[in-house]
C-alpha cells in the first residue's frame, strides 16, 4: 500500500511592508474648524486666535502641525485642557486648518 503525504509548505513571512501612513483629514461630517474653534477655543485664544488672551495668539504660529495637534489632543498641564476626548481626529484637523488660515496682522 502506497501512502502519499502532502504537507503545507512552510513560508516565512517576507520583509515587513511599511504601510503608508496618511494624516487624518476632516470629513464633511465634522463641524467646520472656525465654528469648533469659536465654541471651545475662542475663550482663551482671543479674537478667533488672532490675539493673546488666557492662551497664546495662534495667528502666524511657527509651531509644527504635529505640535499643534498634540497640544489640542493632550493639552498642557496647568495651562490648557486636553480635548482629545472631546474632538474627533477630523475635528482636530479642521481646527488646525482654521489656525493655519489665520493671518498674523502684527508682521
Amino acid at each position: 500500500m502506497l501512502s502519499i503525504t502532502c504537507g503545507a509548505a512552510q513560508q516565512s513571512p517576507g520583509p515587513a511592508v511599511k504601510a503608508e501612513v496618511r494624516p487624518p483629514e476632516a470629513s464633511p461630517n465634522d463641524i467646520d474648524g472656525p465654528t469648533m474653534f469659536a465654541t471651545l477655543c475662542g475663550y482663551c485664544h482671543q479674537d478667533g486666535g488672532r490675539a493673546e488672551g488666557k492662551g497664546p495668539k495662534l495667528a502666524g504660529s511657527k509651531r509644527s502641525d504635529e505640535y499643534i495637534i498634540e497640544r489640542i489632543r493632550n493639552g498642557k498641564s496647568g495651562a490648557m485642557p486636553a480635548f482629545g476626548g472631546t474632538f474627533s481626529e477630523g475635528q482636530i484637523i479642521a481646527i488646525l486648518a482654521y489656525i493655519r488660515t489665520l493671518e498674523d496682522n502684527d508682521n
